[in-house]
């Protein structure tokens, strides 16, 4: 099996810079509240299916939109070039996850609320589960992602 790793690298850079516009936009919503605390939304503090899909996190109005609005957009090229395979599914639910890993690490670099410098579980209180210095999230979606992206820009030998 071979990687077409001039795409795969290309992918990888236009997600990332599509997650840093989209970081800049919610820098501007929350300011320095994250995860919507002060946004005028509803929101769900305590409910098992949290733990279970959301990382422990408050579910809130506005996540329940903004998160299948992204998911839409990547899906979009199915629609517009009415095509779909299982490597094109792979891609499209790999790099929603690559988007939402640097759009949220960026959101605290980017944020002068926040840096680096408040990057901890402390401050991040709505990141319950911290492994490595890092959110849980962010390796299980990387290492996830990563694989389906090799799955998606592999070719057969020949």
């Amino acid at each position: 099996m071979r990687i077409q790793w001039k795409g795969l690298l290309l992918t990888l850079f236009w997600v990332s810079l599509m997650a840093f516009f989209f970081a800049e936009v919610e820098i501007q919503i929350e300011g320095g509240a994250g995860w919507a605390t002060s946004l005028p939304t509803w929101r769900i503090e305590q409910h098992w299916l949290l733990d279970i899909f959301w990382g422990g996190r408050a579910m809130t109005g506005y996540h329940a939109w903004v998160f299948p609005f992204v998911a839409m957009i990547f899906h979009l090229p199915f629609f517009f070039l009415q095509i779909w395979s299982w490597k094109l599914q792979a891609r499209a639910f790999a790099c929603i996850m690559v988007f939402w890993i640097v759009e949220d690490f960026l959101w605290f670099v980017l944020n002068s609320a926040f840096g680096l410098v408040r990057f901890n579980p402390v401050d991040v209180f709505w990141h319950k589960h911290w492994w490595w210095g890092l959110p849980t999230d962010y390796w299980t979606f990387s290492v996830l992602s990563a694989v389906l992206l090799c799955y998606s820009f592999s070719e057969r030998k020949s």
